[in-house]
């Protein structure tokens, strides 16, 4: 692979003084990208007010398009565009699929860049280890890179926006970092060793694959009198085909999956990111009960303080393009609440580093875990004319293929809301239940109408890598009053986007999502860094109890603190 990479770098870098886009081409593409988050943005006015970030304000930024001197400035400068609204589903992509990898992972820990992941394939001619401090590459200072990756990777929350450029200074995705291509064939990377405090210096060679991108025209701009027309490149999905096409849902249903879509649109470069095992080795004695290949749940037992504690990791909340694994994995996890119940004093329930998912499937595991009737999810929808078509024509056909009266009443009341915001010309609905038809959602039963929810005390684990859905899970969990939050303060990423980007130029071929929806919470939430709200984007949930799990001790010791931290937390609930 890595041999015939280095042709395609040599060939691309060749053209890079000629068949540049035109001044004209740069300007058309650009408006056209602003004119997808002026159309379909729905936390505009959000940003504008509680940011200060105005999107619709472009002179400055067309006067840095204006001066752009190459493709890849131009790339840039859309990039910055998408990542200054701080917003971490709306993200800007190059079309390409180049990567380089330097085979070791860093994140931030304590601030400092400390090595958590070495692959075994990087050889034995490299004496670092997990826990040493990568101190600069190529010259250039950590914090330098973060800074710079920061530009074109942005979080609602500034602290997972730095532990991903972070993650991004060992593995180059053109597709977001316009200049990841160019690198040589090896790093020059000094890192400060752990175990002696000496910098050593060494030469770590890239892992490249695919294509790099350094031009992309050129094209003829077309004319008043040209009966030529550029032709728009369908947008790729972002991360590539993983396989076989899953099983779609029935069509009536593909307007409703966009709302839920609630998930990180790329998946990051992160330890334990969206893995079944949480990212900490549990205490001597834990007994596994799910936790194998096919599992959806990582989950057990073990005992502290005379209290048997039971404790639960959500890896992800699927995804909400299928139908498949839904129902196996709500019975699989009713199994466990069952078992719970009967055998646990108390609960940990971990959804860390979790991806997201399906914002109503996450309203469907809470049903099992509070006992009582809560209020589920709102949100608001940025209207517009594609939303009413496509759920006046999901209503014909959910009539035409028989689908149940609830999913018709759903379909029904989400098009009268969009049709009533578009009739008074207002840029967003006003909330509406994102699962039902009405707020309420009441616990699950077994047939007899008696309730099968834990009714035990529950803690639930949170980081700043707790994403979208998972912020719809934790947010609902705070505001039933269910339990408290350990961990820090959630992503902040607050609405849902389409399964696939928007092409946004029709001669740069670039495409873009924009964050089309608001989540919504039942409670009003107050902080010092932001107005009064209960919107989750930006915000984020915010911990009952502050523990923060990026400490150097926590990486050396497989984090028996932040396990120690938990379960003194749990022990006072039950007392």
């Amino acid at each position: 692979m890595k041999r015939l990479t280095l042709p395609l770098v040599l060939i691309c870098l060749a053209g890079a003084g000629r068949a540049q886009l035109l001044p004209d081409q740069k300007l058309l593409d650009f408006q056209q990208l602003a004119a997808l988050y002026a159309k379909q943005y729905a936390p505009y006015e959000w940003k504008r007010d509680a940011l200060k970030i105005d999107l619709l304000q472009l002179s400055p930024w067309l006067d840095r398009v204006r001066n752009t001197k190459n493709d890849i400035e131009f790339y840039e400068i859309c990039a910055a565009y998408v990542a200054s609204l701080n917003d971490a589903h709306s993200e800007f992509f190059l079309p390409t699929d180049f990567q380089a990898d330097l085979l070791f992972d860093v994140d931030q820990y304590d601030g400092k860049a400390l090595i958590d992941f070495i692959d075994p394939s990087l050889g034995r001619g490299f004496s670092f280890r997990v826990g040493d401090e990568l101190i600069s590459v190529d010259g250039k200072p950590v914090a330098d890179w973060i800074k710079e990756f920061g530009k074109y990777n942005a979080f609602g929350n500034p602290r997972s926006t730095d532990r991903s450029s972070a993650s991004l200074i060992t593995f180059r995705d053109q597709s977001i970092y316009p200049r990841a291509a160019e690198i040589g064939e090896s790093a020059t990377v000094v890192i400060r060793r752990k175990s002696t405090g000496s910098t050593d210096t060494y030469s770590v060679p890239w892992e490249k694959f695919g294509l790099p991108i350094s031009v992309i025209g050129p094209v003829p701009s077309p004319r008043v009198n040209s009966a030529r027309h550029p032709r728009a490149r369908v947008a790729p999905k972002p991360g590539g085909d993983d396989g076989a096409a899953p099983k779609p849902r029935p069509p009536y249903m593909q307007a409703l999956m966009n709302l839920r879509n609630y998930r990180l649109p790329e998946q990051k470069n992160l330890r334990g990111f969206g893995a079944l095992t949480p990212v900490f080795s549990l205490p001597t004695g834990f007994v596994r009960r799910l936790g194998r290949n096919g599992d959806f749940f990582y989950s057990g037992t073990y005992t502290s303080g005379g209290k048997r504690i039971g404790f639960i990791r959500i890896p992800d909340f699927l995804d909400s393009s299928t139908i498949d694994n839904e129902g196996f994995a709500l019975q699989q996890f009713q199994t466990e609440i069952n078992f719970m119940q009967a055998n646990t004093d108390g609960l940990v329930l971990d959804i860390m580093r979790n991806p997201g998912g399906d914002g109503c499937y996450a309203e469907s595991l809470l049903l099992s875990l509070i006992p009582y009737r809560f209020r589920g999810m709102g949100q608001e929808v940025r209207v517009t004319r594609d939303w009413v078509l496509a759920f006046s024509e999901a209503i014909d056909q959910a009539n035409f293929f028989g689908a149940d009266q609830l999913t018709i009443d759903q379909l029904s009341a989400i098009l009268a809301q969009l049709q009533n915001a578009y009739r008074q010309n207002h840029v967003r609905t006003d909330g509406f239940p994102q699962c039902a038809t009405y707020y309420e959602r009441d616990p699950m039963t077994d047939r007899n109408g008696n309730v099968i929810a834990y009714k035990k005390p529950i803690l639930l684990l949170t980081d700043e890598f707790s994403v979208s859905s998972a912020e719809i899970f934790a947010a609902l969990f705070q505001d039933s009053k269910r339990g408290p939050i350990l961990g820090w303060r959630t992503a902040g990423a607050g609405g849902s986007i389409p399964f696939s980007p928007t092409a946004t130029g029709f001669y740069s071929e670039a495409s873009a999502l924009a964050t089309q929806t608001l989540m919504v919470r039942n409670e009003q939430v107050y902080t010092a860094d932001f107005p009064t709200t209960s919107y989750i984007e930006n915000v984020g949930v915010r911990p009952n109890i502050e523990v923060d799990y990026m400490t150097e001790a926590n990486l050396t010791d497989n984090g028996k603190a932040f396990v120690d931290a938990f379960t003194a937390a749990i022990l006072d609930l039950l007392k």
